[in-house]
């Protein structure tokens, strides 16, 4: 099952179906995290795929604010992402979300590539650039960005 892949999410489903929210409703957002959020692995290397693509500006921030909690569970300086923003919508709140997880995940990052990055406003790549202090290089496909990511 792909909780197995990210323990994280397991433990956080847990821990609020004991808080009192249903265990219906937990396991519909994990369904729905599944969808957008998972490795995959590349030339025998792991990469975490964010699939915002096609998703709102607050399903982008749903699933940005999960991204901490999975990376921080890898060691410093490992983690390869490869974000789809294909058709995604963006709002301040979420570009918001976006910049507090680029500097959580920093330390935890070693190389970032994005697609459909037309998606995200010019002023808000710039802004996230310089607020988190790190490249996000734009590809036009999936795998330009896998094989630009394995590079090493």
């Amino acid at each position: 099952m792909f909780l197995a892949h990210i323990p994280n999410l397991q433990n956080q489903n847990d821990s609020l179906a004991h808080s009192g929210r249903s265990s219906l409703k937990v396991k519909l957002e994990a369904e729905a995290m599944q969808e957008h959020i998972q490795f995959t692995s590349h030339r025998n290397k792991q990469v975490l795929l964010v699939d915002l693509s096609d998703c709102s500006s607050t399903e982008v921030e749903r699933v940005v604010r999960t991204l901490p909690g999975i990376v921080a569970l890898r060691p410093r300086n490992s983690v390869l992402i490869l974000s789809d923003f294909t058709r995604a919508s963006i709002d301040q709140e979420a570009f918001r979300v976006m910049k507090e997880t680029a500097v959580f995940n920093k330390p935890y990052t070693r190389k970032s590539a994005w697609v459909g990055a037309d998606s995200v406003p010019q002023v808000f790549k710039e802004n996230l650039m310089a607020f988190s202090r790190r490249e996000f290089p734009a590809f036009k496909s999936r795998a330009d960005a896998l094989e630009w990511l394995v590079s090493d």
